[in-house]
């Protein structure tokens, strides 16, 4: 066990992630030495980060505590704290059932923290934070909460109501982080749309990218998390006079069937949603769309599910991540439907709707194939150099995989020749 050393465990997002990161500069300057995601916890104190957004993220939560509880049993760890979304939404519940940890901490009052450490809050770092991604590219979050309160959804239950991040501080954390030599800027937020709204009166999410995009050392802004509701069409052309700004969009749509819209309290229609899809299409011209899909929300028959399957065809998004419907304590959904889709028939409309998307990830990739692509270097592996175009997000989109035939700076961009395509890889050459 190494004195005054923390290690922080964070779990589920990137927001969660950002959370952390300030966490980790206030500790920092408190003196403690820091380690984070660490292969074998070995300091004084660990901090677990916890996700509750849905059952598998909460199982891996309390997973995690639990294996923490016994190295702290075994004397491996000393002092066991847990903060974030799974402690803000079960509190009560995790401080009967897990008496090992020695204090929980919602999602916004982790601050505590440091003075039961008998340290305190330095005001004067509110902004500032140890990254935890390589160097060269960070998270930004604009804005918590949301306000929309979609069936299935227990974001708002544990983040609560929509609040944005002035965009004065927006902007200021974007010039500290350039400063230290950060380059690419992931935006991030439970709901992009929306943001501005709550301060301003209006959304603001265009006026905050396009001054964003005007900050010198800014190479990529990438937009995650929009909303498609009410979506703030004065971003489009932003986007297309940036060259800074990806061709790059998150935008969760979760069905089509106007039916399972309905039902989600989704607040839009089908004809809606594809009119939204060419709009992005023709005013962004080479846009790559990154959306989520649900399958298995009570009302889904085989109906309403073949035609999310026929929409996926018909669409043919870039990028797509989808995930089966379980039922959370809270919401809607859980207080006015009966979730009895058995599990196995939820599987297998999973499996068959990421096939299709394989499938399509493969056609688009190989379209890719003789194309020149300006890519940013993440990291070098054995056999390769591992980058990303500006239509790939870290962790979640496909990489560049680039033969080793001269040595490359990591954090930098080159121009790459693609050679080979794979559902979920790009092969290249400079």
């Amino acid at each position: 066990m190494r004195r005054n050393h923390i290690n922080v465990i964070s779990l589920g997002c990137s927001k969660n992630l950002v959370d952390s990161e300030h966490l980790m500069r206030q500790l920092r300057e408190a003196g403690y030495t820091l380690e984070h995601n660490p292969s074998h916890v070995n300091g004084e104190i660990v901090v677990v980060n916890t996700c509750g957004f849905i059952a598998d993220a909460q199982v891996e939560s309390i997973n995690t505590i639990l294996e923490l509880g016994q190295a702290k049993r075994e004397g491996r760890i000393g002092k066991l704290f847990v903060m974030g979304c799974l402690a803000e939404r079960f509190m009560a519940d995790l401080v009967e059932e897990l008496p090992e940890v020695d204090k929980f901490y919602g999602k916004f009052n982790w601050s505590e923290l440091l003075v039961d450490l008998g340290k305190s809050y330095n005001r004067d770092l509110a902004g500032e934070r140890v990254l935890t991604t390589p160097s060269h590219y960070a998270y930004l979050k604009i804005s918590e909460g949301c306000n929309r309160f979609c069936a299935f959804c227990a974001i708002p239950l544990i983040t609560g109501r929509h609040h944005s991040v002035p965009i004065d501080d927006v902007l200021g954390e974007v010039r500290n982080l350039v400063s230290k030599g950060v380059k690419e800027f992931n935006v991030i937020a439970q709901d992009l749309s929306s943001y501005g709204l709550d301060i301003y009166g209006e959304m603001r999410l265009s006026e905050l990218v396009d001054r964003m995009a005007q900050i010198d050392g800014v190479e990529w802004i990438r937009l995650h998390y929009a909303y498609p509701t009410q979506f703030p069409y004065d971003l489009l052309p932003v986007m297309a006079r940036h060259d800074n700004v990806c061709n790059y969009l998150d935008i969760a749509l979760q069905h089509i069937s106007d039916k399972v819209l309905t039902n989600m309290r989704r607040h839009i229609t089908r004809q809606e949603t594809l009119d939204l899809i060419a709009r992005l299409r023709s005013e962004v011209p080479g846009i790559h769309l990154r959306t989520t899909l649900m399958v298995g929300f009570p009302g889904e028959g085989e109906e309403e599910f073949d035609e999310l399957l026929q929409f996926v065809r018909e669409a043919r998004f870039e990028r797509m991540g989808a995930f089966a419907y379980s039922e959370e304590a809270g919401t809607y959904a859980a207080d006015h439907f009966t979730d009895n889709i058995p599990q196995e028939v939820k599987d297998d409309r999973l499996q068959r709707l990421m096939s299709l998307q394989e499938e399509i990830s493969q056609e688009i990739q190989y379209e890719k194939v003789g194309q020149t692509l300006r890519v940013i270097i993440d990291r070098e592996d054995e056999d390769y150099y591992v980058g990303r175009t500006q239509w790939d997000s870290p962790e979640v989109d496909p990489e560049v995989l680039i033969e080793k035939t001269q040595p490359l700076a990591l954090g930098e961009f080159y121009d790459v020749k693609i050679t080979q395509a794979l559902p979920f890889e790009l092969i290249a050459a400079i």
